[in-house]
């Protein structure tokens, strides 16, 4: 067995289907084998490789174990004379393994060989060829020099910048994505180190790779890509204190004395630098809407209160200096709190949610206000005038950041996207039809020849003129069929294209369309999929707030399950894991066998509990949570709710 390819996947179904099915194509004549580890995926990645890719050995694991460990568990069962560790949102050239295999043939010093990695736009990415992360490497990369100065051979040696990214290099250490090993070093070196839960694993290795007397090589005559948004989430906490915890297992490791104290000292603060930077970042994404609302709101407020009271009352001075403080605050928390109930802060260029948010808040504002002290009362007037000014202001802000972004006025629509789609005609016709389904809006341009076709009377243009095309037409998204173009023609094309273009990828077979416009970003997917109610943002809100207001809602009648229930203990567990959202009121039915979908937190109730006088079939269990996920709504948990107290 000349191979053996290993990729670790968690819930990333329709990525893995992709590579698997590039992995399939470039291990054409060459003994190998595939194994695919699955860390308790919730999203249906077992069946699709059982199902789509049989000759896949299968390792699915019960829990989420780790990286390092679910690799160990494959490489300890796999028998090739080389071993590679993939990740499963890559997608590799044909020639790929054939290229590995003859460098490393050749060259008996290396124990370890990556290749180019290109994102899902078709840009370079610098971690290709990285060096060790000493103190001050470590520095750099922490405190931003190294992107400053990303040509430096002082300042930038975490990415190597120095080095031609088009020439074969010794480097210190290899992407986890794509480590290309021979397994007489991995013996010598030892498995991963399993103390790496995510992240660092592969900068051990490396490192100790190179202390048994091997070298590791960066190969870029060969390229694949590597989307990166769909494995590393790098907007959350546990990214960096996952991170940055792995650089410390890895400097405990392999540094003593004085140094190793001051570079755990530096990491751990860079811990804290990073989370603070990053609790910022994602602060100021979620606030910086709702604050530039509130600020215009309130500013029209005092415009509308000093031209009331001097066009109406004749008097500047007649309103008391309370509505400044409580009054104006008070009608922009509800606005603005009906408003985010309504989804307006969910998807901020949707206008009908921000205006039937705010008309709802007016009504609120309205029952309100009759309940407030006189003193509190300024005028009915200016809650109306007020109201007007809101909406003008909210959409205007609105309209202004699309144009911004967009550069036209459409807002709550789609951009419509000018779509090539290259591929032969009956694969381009089934993409079409897909795209139709979906629901996706585009300016269909035509349909491009894949290479060795050349028929003008079918295709717009052959696979040559693709340039001239896409400059004429200005496409802005090309789809290619991997079925008819090969993946270094792809890739190829993505390079001289440049990122301005969005690009994604149709698997042989497959009813997803894949792509990924930043390596930051998590991947773009157009597939026909059920759309479950209880899976958006908005509705997920709803049931929440529900759940509280229930809460609320049952605190009068507490002493009578206190004083009369002889289940008062399971009421009283109940009502406080409901209340800190360690429980919902109403949940999927139990036992049941769909593991797709959206995940909830524990029932009190179910739909199930409806039925006591039924004695259901595990398919129709199945059916009732799916039916409930699917069409759920605010009104189908105060019905089962209603119906369980009364009982």
């Amino acid at each position: 067995m000349r191979l053996s390819i290993i990729i670790v996947n968690y819930n990333v179904r329709h990525f893995l289907e992709q590579a698997l099915g590039s992995v399939r194509r470039a291990l054409y004549g060459i003994p190998a084998e595939v194994w695919v580890v699955d860390n308790n995926s919730v999203d249906d990645s077992v069946r699709m490789v059982q199902e789509k890719f049989p000759e896949v050995r299968l390792i699915a694991n019960r829990d989420n174990p780790g990286f390092a460990v679910a690799n160990n568990q494959a490489i300890r069962q796999s028998t090739g004379e080389y071993v590679l560790l993939l990740n499963p949102d890559t997608l590799v050239e044909e020639d790929t393994f054939s290229k590995c295999l003859a460098f490393m043939d050749s060259h008996p010093d290396a124990g370890a060989l990556g290749c180019k990695l290109i994102d899902g736009a078709g840009k370079f990415l610098p971690e290709s060829k990285r060096g060790f992360p000493s103190p001050w490497v470590a520095f750099c990369k922490t405190f931003g020099l190294s992107a400053i100065f990303p040509r430096s051979r002082f300042f930038n040696r975490y990415y190597l910048g120095y080095l031609d990214a088009d020439k074969t290099s010794e480097v210190d250490v290899l992407a986890g994505c794509f480590m290309f090993m021979r397994r007489s070093a991995l013996d010598r070196a030892g498995l991963l180190d399993e103390a790496f839960f995510m992240y660092g694993e592969d900068i051990d290795l490396s490192y100790r790779i190179m202390q048994a007397g091997y070298k590791n090589y960066y190969f870029p005559d060969t390229k694949i890509i590597h989307y990166k948004g769909e494995s590393t989430k790098k907007g959350s906490l546990n990214y960096v204190r996952t991170f940055y915890q792995a650089m410390i297992i890895f400097t405990q490791k392999h540094f003593t004395g004085r140094q190793a104290g001051l570079f755990v000292l530096m990491l751990q603060g860079a811990i804290w630098l990073r989370a603070g930077m990053t609790l910022a970042k994602n602060f100021w994404g979620k606030i910086w809407l709702p604050a530039l609302d509130a600020g215009l709101i309130y500013a029209g407020l005092i415009i509308l209160k000093n031209f009331w009271a001097n066009y109406y009352y004749k008097d500047p001075d007649w309103f008391k200096t309370n509505v400044l403080w409580f009054n104006f605050p008070l009608y922009i928390l509800i606005w603005l709190g009906t408003v985010w109930l309504n989804g307006g802060y969910d998807q901020r260029y949707d206008v009908r949610r921000v205006v039937r948010g705010l008309g709802f808040g007016t009504v609120v504002l309205a029952a309100v206000y009759g309940f407030l002290d006189l003193d509190y009362r300024p005028s009915r007037a200016l809650v109306l005038m007020g109201a007007v000014w809101a909406v003008l202001a909210t959409v205007g802000i609105r309209a202004a950041a699309h144009f911004i972004e967009f550069r036209n006025f459409r807002l709550g629509r789609d951009k419509i996207r000018n779509l090539l789609i290259v591929g032969a005609q009956k694969e381009s016709e089934r993409v079409s039809g897909l795209l139709n389904q979906v629901g996706i809006l585009q300016n269909m341009i035509g349909t491009v020849a894949p290479p060795g076709i050349d028929d003008d009377r079918t295709y717009l243009c052959h696979f040559g003129q693709m340039d001239e095309v896409v400059r004429i037409y200005r496409v802005n998204e090309i789809i290619f069929c991997s079925r008819d173009i090969r993946s270094q023609d792809i890739m190829s094309c993505m390079t001289r294209l440049g990122p301005a273009i969005s690009y994604k990828i149709v698997p042989e077979e497959s009813m997803s369309i894949i792509g990924s416009s930043s390596k930051d970003e998590p991947g773009e997917l157009y597939t026909i999929a059920i759309r479950y109610n209880i899976a958006q943002p908005g509705q997920r809100r709803n049931k929440r707030m529900l759940d509280l207001l229930v809460c609320v809602a049952l605190l009068p009648t507490a002493p009578f399950w206190l004083l009369f229930s002889s289940h008062r203990n399971q009421w009283l567990s109940n009502w406080r894991a409901v209340f800190s959202g360690q429980k919902t009121w109403v949940g999927y039915a139990p036992k049941s066998n769909i593991s797709s979908l959206p995940q909830l937190k524990t029932g009190v109730f179910s739909p199930l509990d409806e039925l006591r006088d039924i004695r259901p079939t595990a398919q129709m269990i199945d059916r009732l949570n799916y039916l409930f996920a699917k069409d759920w709504n605010i009104w189908r948990d105060v019905e089962v709710i209603g119906q369980m107290l009364r009982s």
